[in-house]
């Protein structure tokens, strides 16, 4: 985490030195954009030039799902809780022009609890059960020889 503050930092200082931005990021091992460089310059600047300001908490994890799509999330979701991942990372992208996968879409509501449970869903109970054709007979398996029996034509002497 410090170590990618650090290359920020150095980042900064060689573009206010006069370096091209494609030259230095392939150098430090960055992939940004001009106005992410932008940015980060003026916060860079508002916290008095400190490294420290330019730590993200993110852990190298890039930040996509922002404060207004998990509200758009949650929202959603408590409205029909029959939607899936799937079908909210295509309402996402078409909302926020943001590609996010299904997997943290499932983090991003389980942290309110909105997800559903793992695993096949239960059969509804206002779903008819399937009818059975042929019921269970009274001495169903009782015909079966044992493995000590022979079964009818075989013989021991084979």
């Amino acid at each position: 985490m410090h170590r990618k503050a650090e290359r920020l930092e150095q980042l900064l200082l060689r573009l206010e030195a006069g370096e091209a931005l494609d030259k230095v990021c392939v150098e430090l091992e960055l992939k940004l954009s001009a106005a992410r460089v932008e940015k980060l310059k003026a916060k860079y600047e508002a916290g008095g030039r400190r490294r420290e300001v330019l730590l993200d908490g993110r852990f190298g994890h890039y930040q996509q799902v922002n404060s207004a799509v998990r509200a758009y999330l949650y929202e959603r979701k408590q409205a029909d809780e029959s939607l899936t991942a799937g079908q909210l990372v295509t309402e996402v992208v078409q909302k926020y022009e943001i590609s996010v996968s299904e997997g943290h879409i499932n983090h991003v509501l389980r942290e309110m609890a909105l997800t559903r449970s793992p695993g096949r869903p239960r059969n509804r109970p206002d779903r008819e059960p399937a009818q059975k054709e042929n019921p269970p007979q009274e001495n169903g398996g009782l015909f079966f020889p044992g493995r000590s029996q022979a079964a009818a034509g075989c013989h021991d002497d084979d």
